[in-house]
């Protein structure tokens, strides 16, 4: 097998029996990586060869990956892309990109590597000093890839060109200004380089199928835009775009990559993976149009939030092939809400909302959360009595994170609360995970609310009803299936044990 020489490699990093435990194996999806496939555009129109290997898709552990590039490839730079498809994702896949980076580093010291994405972007000089890794990105990839590389190609060492970079010299850490975004997405990233993924791999979650259960590929995750114009406390996605990030791809180039997927690679099942999707009118109405003209039988879920849901949306959202909306609702109590800087709506307006969307003929997965600052059990039950009247097809049930570059990580560290002991700690369904205290509950209390939150609610009647009335029996039992896996939790298994030995 001949040595392939590119300019840059790619590498998604990633576990997802370390992330999802037992749910890794039907329920959860296996996402492509967007951002790594539009970066590798990026470097293929600035007249580059690139790579990407993804290690989730192909099921290799960190020591697989770094032999299979040691066989397969002679890269000049080898960038860890450690983004996510929700903020959480980066941090939770430093443990599996720090350990590929080490197991690379042993099979050849010599090679280069940087490492982007929101973790690193937020703690630069740590991610530079406790991983195995030549240099860190701070912003958002691109533009500090492709120089790089080149300096790298042309032997040389002087860095100061390369925006937003940390490197090391002389056991020094030093850092390079940053750079003004990528603004013209259509011109410099214009859609994925899905030839270079295992498109055959990819897997849609199990809600976003509940119409076709068992035909959950082909599947992709895309962007039609980079950056949030919003600032929530708990979130972390503004890291490496900065305060105003916000930018989008056309309406032509998003109809473009979605002509691709169709004809080329047969594909139904897709996720606008924006932070925030129903938001311009220009942007969504223009998307809708054109996938009406193509009249495509499509299976689109995104992002929206309940103050951006407008009625005239609706009607264009469901032609165009939206079968869900997924809805940061994240806390019954609007004083906690308003605490995180979660947008100025009541529970009125948050269940008319969903209502009114489910009345449009497309499903709700409403996110929740426990465990932000002001949670009590109070206002935890609230969030949960909320879930459930709500009777959203699908919910996500979410501990509160300090994830590293969110504004709840900077209060963590000044009320000095404790934070998880491992990067794989901050994933929601770990073995590790170790959620953030609030300031009238211990972070252990909270993780177990939210188990038992989990349970209840995908074993309530009326929500079990709703399912087999809209789904059929299959995914009724599919969800009863789905509730008898007991993730298994550290820090609680540690805490009863305690327990019973006093």
């Amino acid at each position: 097998m001949s040595i392939q020489d590119v300019d840059v490699l790619l590498v998604n990093p990633g576990s997802p029996s370390s992330v999802y435990q037992e749910l890794s194996h039907q329920f959860s999806a296996i996402e492509p990586p967007s951002l790594a496939a539009v970066f590798a555009t990026y470097i293929r129109l600035k007249g580059g060869t690139v790579g990407i290997v993804d290690a989730p898709a192909l099921n290799m552990s960190p020591e697989m990956v770094a032999k299979f590039i040691y066989e397969n490839y002679n890269p000049t730079l080898i960038v860890m892309v450690v983004y996510g498809f929700q903020p959480s994702a980066s941090t939770q896949n430093m443990t599996a990109a720090g350990e590929t980076c080490t197991a690379l580093k042993q099979l050849n010291p010599h090679y280069r590597i940087l490492m982007t994405g929101t973790h690193p972007a937020a703690l630069p000089a740590r991610t530079l000093k406790e991983e195995d890794v030549d240099f860190v990105c701070s912003q958002e990839g691109p533009q500090t890839i492709w120089p790089l590389a080149q300096l790298l190609k042309a032997g040389s060492d002087n860095f100061n060109a390369v925006p937003s970079l940390w490197y090391k010299r002389g056991g020094m850490a030093f850092s390079t200004p940053s750079s003004p975004l990528l603004d013209d997405l259509d011109a410099e990233m214009p859609g994925g380089a899905w030839d270079l993924l295992p498109m055959e791999k990819y897997r849609a979650h199990n809600w976003h199928c509940f119409d076709h259960i068992h035909e959950r590929q082909p599947y992709v995750s895309m962007h039609t835009s980079l950056g949030c114009p919003y600032k929530c406390t708990f979130c972390c996605i503004n890291a490496p775009f900065g305060k105003s990030s916000y930018r989008l791809w056309s309406p032509d180039s998003v109809i473009n990559e979605i002509d691709l997927l169709v004809n080329r690679y047969n594909v139904k099942n897709i996720k606008f993976v924006d932070e925030m999707f129903v938001l311009k009118k220009d942007h969504v109405m223009g998307i809708c149009d054109r996938i009406i003209e193509r009249g495509y039988d499509l299976n689109i879920w995104a992002y929206a939030r309940v103050d951006t849901v407008k009625d005239e949306f609706l009607e264009k959202l469901r032609k165009a092939g939206f079968r869900w909306l997924a809805l940061g609702i994240e806390s019954g109590s609007k004083h906690v809400r308003d605490g995180v800087e979660k947008g100025r709506f009541g529970t009125e307006q948050i269940l008319q909302v969903v209502k009114k969307i489910q009345d449009a003929g497309i499903h709700v997965i409403g996110n929740y959360i426990f465990g932000l600052p002001d949670d009590t059990y109070e206002s935890m039950g609230e969030t949960l009595q909320l879930a459930i009247d709500a009777n959203c097809e699908f919910a996500n049930f979410y501990c509160a994170m300090a994830y590293p570059g969110s504004k709840l990580y900077t209060m963590a560290v000044e009320k000095g609360w404790e934070l998880p002991d491992s990067w794989i700690g901050y994933s929601q369904h770990a073995y590790e995970t170790k959620p953030l205290r609030s300031e009238a509950l211990p972070a252990v209390e909270i993780l177990r609310y939210r188990d038992e939150a989990f349970h209840r609610y995908f074993t309530n009647p009326n929500y079990l009803a709703l399912v087999k009335r809209k789904f059929g029996q299959a995914v009724h039992d599919h969800i009863l299936d789905m509730t008898k896996i007991k993730l298994r939790r550290k820090l609680i298994d540690e805490v009863d044990k305690k327990a019973e030995v006093a």
